[in-house]
């Protein structure tokens, strides 16, 4: 059972206490009481004669709403939920919303809807659109509550529903709420409300990065790093150093992807997210565009992980990669196709990965000759004749190879320098330094 589904289904009333108002003389009404702890004890064997008993605590408050009634009534929307019947579970909840504008103490309304919302929003039994349901319905009934925490994770909440179901217009519109409610009277963004700042642009981020918009994502990101007077989650960093790495890493800023995807993993670690082994993953891709050749498991806080059942592809596609074994590489990629190819993000770089391993085995190949047929550089990068031509216009046009092709004959032909460039280089190096020293030693002499 999870953490939030223990909060969820535990006896919520040890926790928050029998709260009443300062001005109440009254002792609890023993009749609802006992009516209470009656049904309560039918819960686990008996559900449905459960909830006709709660059904009784309600009665028993003859239209006044109370304490009793609202833990009958969160007790009711449990047992709904485990029995499937999700339509009389919402008509339950709207009923216990309508107890936490007077009947129960704003903290315990606002603890009790909130461990509501969060067990709802990780099921997997539930739909969008009955969540939706739920974070509508809520929103509704704060109107006149008037509890801005509630009301601010609420919105939050919804807004990654409108994330997760691509939904972006009605994303900026809950967006554009959020950020009303954290601005100054002259409209701008209220730095003593850091943290929940950090959380909108966690959000907002998360929005540009799917629709790759670099430019709103770059400005936002510098903003979210700028912020200093929050305390934020490790999951909400977690989430935007992670988009910070996508965005740096299709800039081609390989270094700095790099550095995100570090934080954005350690981040992760430190809340418990699963999505510190997705973020590993990218680390290794980062890692393998930069061309360095330290392997990213040598650090501490990646090492436990380099055994992992998803993240030992990765370790073997880094072995292959360091090596420039194409056929392993790419053999690897074929047999972890679900682990390594199902990620879109990764997907999008692979081809990346490819160019450049097969640059390098192409100029360890070429390097003895002044000629080569490119046939036989088609079957060393197991490729097509049309991939290895492409490959060597790009890598003659960036400077990498100095040649010309002969696409009649099909041959490549070599600069001499190329061949002999690095020997000469060198030495013309060496021999400058020569005569820098022997110039310095007559000076010195004079």
């Amino acid at each position: 059972m999870s953490d939030n589904e223990d909060d969820f289904m535990c006896d919520d009333e040890e926790d928050y206490g029998l709260e009443y108002s300062e001005d109440s003389n009254s002792e609890p009404d023993v009749d609802l009481e006992n009516q209470y702890y009656n049904s309560k004890a039918l819960k686990e064997d008996e559900p449905s004669a459960a909830l006709a008993s709660f059904q009784k605590v309600l009665d028993l408050e003859s239209g006044e709403k109370g304490e009793w009634g609202f833990k009958a009534l969160k007790q009711m929307i449990k047992i709904n939920f485990k029995l499937g019947n999700f339509e009389e579970m919402m008509t339950r909840y709207k009923q216990l919303l309508t107890y936490i504008k007077s009947a129960v103490t704003r903290n315990h309304s606002e603890k009790s809807i909130n461990s509501i919302l969060d067990y709802i929003s990780t099921s997997r039994n539930v739909s969008m659109e009955l969540l939706q349901n739920f974070y509508e319905t809520t929103l509704e009934a704060l109107k006149d509550a008037k509890n801005d925490r509630l009301w601010f994770k609420t919105n939050t909440k919804l807004g990654k529903l409108y994330y997760d179901r691509e939904d972006f217009i009605k994303l900026a519109k809950i967006l554009k709420q959020l950020h009303q409610s954290c601005q100054t009277d002259d409209g701008e963004d209220d730095l003593k409300k850091g943290t929940q700042l950090l959380e909108i642009y966690a959000l907002e981020i998360q929005m540009y990065t799917a629709q790759k918009n670099n430019k709103k994502l770059k400005m936002l990101y510098e903003q979210s790093l700028h912020i200093k007077s929050a305390i934020p989650h490790p999951l909400i960093m977690g989430v935007i150093r992670e988009c910070g790495g996508k965005m740096h890493l299709r800039e081609g800023q390989f270094e700095k992807a790099h550095t995100d995807f570090f934080e954005a993993f350690k981040n992760y670690d430190e809340s418990g997210s699963p999505r510190r082994t997705t973020c590993l993953k990218y680390l290794v891709l980062a890692n393998m565009l930069m061309k360095s050749g330290i392997n990213p498991f040598d650090c501490q806080e990646a090492k436990p992980y380099k055994n992992d059942p998803e993240i030992l592809a990765m370790t073997n596609l880094v072995t292959a990669y360091q090596n420039n074994d194409i056929s392993e590489f790419e053999s690897i990629l074929r047999q972890n196709r679900q682990n390594i190819m199902d990620d879109p993000f990764i997907r999008e770089h692979i081809e990346d990965l490819l160019r450049n391993i097969r640059t390098q085995v192409l100029i360890k190949l070429i390097k003895p000759y002044t000629r080569i047929r490119i046939p036989f550089i088609s079957t060393e990068l197991n490729i097509d004749v049309s991939e290895v031509e492409s490959l060597l216009v790009s890598c003659i046009l960036d400077n990498t190879i100095q040649g010309r092709i002969d696409q009649v004959n099909q041959v490549l032909f070599l600069e001499r320098e190329t061949v002999n460039q690095a020997r000469y280089s060198a030495l013309d190096r060496w021999a400058n330094q020569l005569n820098t020293l022997h110039a310095s030693i007559m000076n010195r002499m004079a």
